[in-house]
C-alpha cells in the first residue's frame, strides 16, 4: 500500500542457485561424477559444490530492518521465474522495478551456466536469481540505512534500482 515511484529496490545476495533452475542446469551440464567433480577457478570450488551451496534464509536480515524502524514497502523472494516473474508480484499495477544491470552482482556460477549453455541474459534473469536471493523496496530516504542494516546483519546488500511509473513489471537496463 505504501509503494510509490522513487522507492529504492535493494538486493540481498544469494548463496548460489538455491533450489530453482535445476532443470536448465541439468540441460547445460552433464550430471556425471566427472562433471560435478570438475574444479573451476572462477567458482573457487567444484561444479557440484557450487550447485549444492545451501540456500540463504533471509528472516533474520528482514527482522533486523524492521527492528531498526525501517518500513519495508515490498519484498520479493527471487525463486523460479527469476526477476521477471517474482518482483512484479509485489508491485501494484502501474509500478515497475527499474534495475540498473551494472548494479546486479552476478555470481560466477551464473556466468558459467550462461556461457556453457549459450543462454541469453534475459533468459538467465527469467530463470535464476543471478546472485540476488531477495529484494526489498523502501522509501528512498531509508535506503542507505536499510543497506547498512542488512550488511551488518551478515547479508550482503546493495541498491539495484528504483520503482517507476510503468506497466512493464521489471526493466533491466
Amino acid at each position: 500500500e505504501e509503494l510509490k515511484p522513487g522507492d529504492v529496490l535493494i538486493g540481498m545476495a544469494s548463496t548460489g542457485v538455491h533450489s530453482n533452475g535445476f532443470s536448465l542446469v541439468r540441460k547445460v551440464f552433464e550430471m556425471t561424477k566427472e562433471s560435478l567433480d570438475t574444479y573451476y577457478d572462477e567458482l573457487g570450488t567444484t561444479l557440484g559444490e557450487a550447485l549444492i551451496a545451501p540456500t540463504r534464509i533471509y528472516v533474520k536480515a528482514l527482522k533486523s530492518i524492521k527492528d531498526a524502524g525501517v518500513r519495508i514497502h515490498a519484498c520479493s523472494h527471487i525463486t523460479g521465474g527469476g526477476f521477471y516473474e517474482n518482483i512484479p508480484r509485489s508491485l501494484p499495477e502501474g509500478i515497475s522495478a527499474q534495475i540498473c544491470r551494472n548494479n546486479v552482482q552476478i555470481l560466477p556460477i551464473f556466468d558459467l551456466i550462461a556461457r556453457t549453455g549459450h543462454i541469453p541474459e534475459r533468459d538467465m534473469f527469467n530463470t535464476f536469481n543471478m546472485g540476488v536471493g531477495m529484494t526489498v523496496s523502501v522509501d528512498k530516504n531509508d535506503a542507505d540505512k536499510a543497506v547498512e542494516i542488512l550488511n551488518n546483519s551478515g547479508v550482503e546488500a546493495y541498491i539495484l534500482g528504483e520503482l517507476v511509473n510503468s506497466d512493464e513489471g521489471v526493466i533491466i537496463n
